[in-house]
Order: structure tokens, then sequence, then C-alpha cells
């Protein structure tokens, strides 16, 4: 099984590319939905995969200058360290809990999913907590302790579950810093990017990586970000954010173990992509008209 692989990979990376958003957090539910993976091996091999993949990103935003480096540096400070207590719980539930250690990952991964789609869909209608600004952001003693804090906590939940790398930390960031959406997306990626690092580390060390599904993901996402980020032409936000809310909700309900939860995920994958499709088909019939007109 290499081509399925490449193609998620593309999926993801092209999901990146077009929309900026962390795709990356609809991994471990396709490793694990679609490829059978177990929890804990989707888990690190996602970690990794996210690892290089938003290094690529990160660079990118460095170059353009939006990215925060100090306030970087103080949420890695929390969530460096607590990635790994993270993974050092996944590592525990693993050898310690026998057959039971993937149901309880799994469980972990699900609300993980629920609670990161639903901050991905809150981030949809928030606009803004606090007011941005252009003017240089110099971060007072609280803001370096509130940075430390929520690196803490969602790094935890980083190492243990992969989930909420893109989604809790630039959630935060709108409501608590005074940041542009350039400033915040930057700042989101490169803390990402060495976040993972880190967890991806710890995953290695505890051997919950598979290498070669990792290697074919990076084939596929690679190309698909550097590809696909060079198209102008973009769905809406508002569009976008509830589409991933959507699927990450659906895809932990499943994990969850819900009662008919495989009809529900199936249901809203229907329903959300037969409302994509509509919504497609629309712009590509109105195109040609808008077109004409400005003619």
């Amino acid at each position: 099984m290499t081509w399925q692989f490449t193609l998620t990979g593309l999926l993801i990376g092209s999901i990146v590319g077009l929309t900026g958003m962390g795709g990356g957090s609809l991994m471990t539910p396709i490793l694990v939905i679609l490829f059978g993976f177990k929890p804990t091996y989707a888990v690190g091999t996602d970690i990794v995969h996210g690892a290089i993949f938003k290094s690529f990103g990160a660079i990118r935003h460095r170059r353009l200058g939006t990215v925060h480096a100090r306030l970087t540096v103080w949420m890695f400070l929390g969530s460096g360290p607590l990635s790994l207590a993270g993974v050092g719980v996944a590592t525990v539930i693993k050898h310690h809990y026998g057959g039971s250690a993937q149901n309880i990952e799994s469980y972990a991964v699900g609300g993980a999913l629920v609670a990161g789609g639903i901050g991905f869909l809150a981030k949809t209608f928030i606009k803004r907590g606090i007011k941005p600004s252009d003017a240089p952001f110099l971060l007072s003693r609280r803001d370096k302790v509130l940075a430390v804090i929520i690196g803490a906590v969602f790094g935890f939940v980083v190492g243990l579950t992969s989930v909420g790398s893109g989604t809790f930390f630039g959630l935060v960031m709108v409501l608590v810093y005074p940041l542009t959406m350039p400033k915040i997306v930057g700042t989101d990626i490169f803390h990402a990017a060495a976040l993972l690092w880190v967890a991806g580390v710890g995953h290695m060390v505890a051997g919950n990586v598979d290498y070669h599904a990792t290697a074919w993901l990076l084939t596929g996402s690679i190309p698909g970000v550097l590809i696909s980020s060079r198209f102008t032409v973009r769905l809406p936000d508002v569009i976008l954010r509830v589409a991933l809310g959507t699927i990450l909700v659906l895809s932990g309900l499943k994990l969850l173990n819900v009662p008919e939860a495989q009809w529900i995920l199936l249901g809203g994958l229907i329903a959300l992509g037969v409302g994509l499709a509509t919504y497609g088909v629309v712009a590509w019939r109105a195109r040609p008209r808008l077109q004409t007109a400005s003619g």
C-alpha cells in the first residue's frame, strides 16, 4: 500500500496550501478509520509527518516576516516539555494496559478531535477577542505567563493525540493577543513545526512511528502544499472552516464509538460533499457571466 498514502498526503497538502489551515488534524482519523492503523501508531506517524511537512511552511512564514519569534519561544517553553509528557502517557498506556490500550488512546484521540472540530468552528464565527494591530507587540509578564500556560496545556494534548497543533493555539491567540491574522497564522505554523519535532522524536524513541507510511505521505503532501499554494482561487474561509470542523467532529464521534457513529459519519460526509459540490457548480456557472459582464 503506497499510492494510497501518497494520494492522502496530496489531499492534506492541498488543503493546507489552499486554505492555510491545519489540514494535518485530519491525518490521524484518516489513518485510523481508512487505513486501519492502531491509534497509537496513527498519532506517532501523524506527528512525525507533520513535523517535516510544517517545517516547509514555517520557513516560508519566517522569510515573509509573519512570525512573532518571542511569542513562539514562550509558548514553546510550555509546549515542548509537556508534549513529551503527553508522549510518555501514551507510551505508558500502550505498555501497561495491553489490549485495552488502543481503546483508551482511541477515546483520547476521539475526544480531542471533537474538541478540535468545535474549536475550528469557533474560529469561523469568533472574529476577534482582542483588537489586532500592526504595531510591534511587546510581551508583558502577563503575556509571557499566558503563553507558557497555553503551550503547556495544548502541548500535552498534541503529544498524546496529535490533534491541536494547528487548531487550539491559533484559536487562543486570536482571543488573547493583538496580532494580525497573518502574524497569528505564521506564529502558529512556526510554533507547530517546533512542537511537532519535539513530540515526533519522543514518538520515534517510543517506537510509535510507521516510517514507510510517513515517507509515502510526504511524497504527496510536500508537492501538494507547494503546488496548491500558488493558486489564487480559493473557497471562502467560512465554508472551508465549517467543512473541516464538521469532518473533525464526525471523525471524533466515530472514534468515541457513539451509537450508530458509522452512519452519522457517512451521512455527514455525504451532506458535506453535496454541499461543497453544489457550491462549486454554482460558482462555476456564475463565473462566465461575471466575465461577460465585465467585458
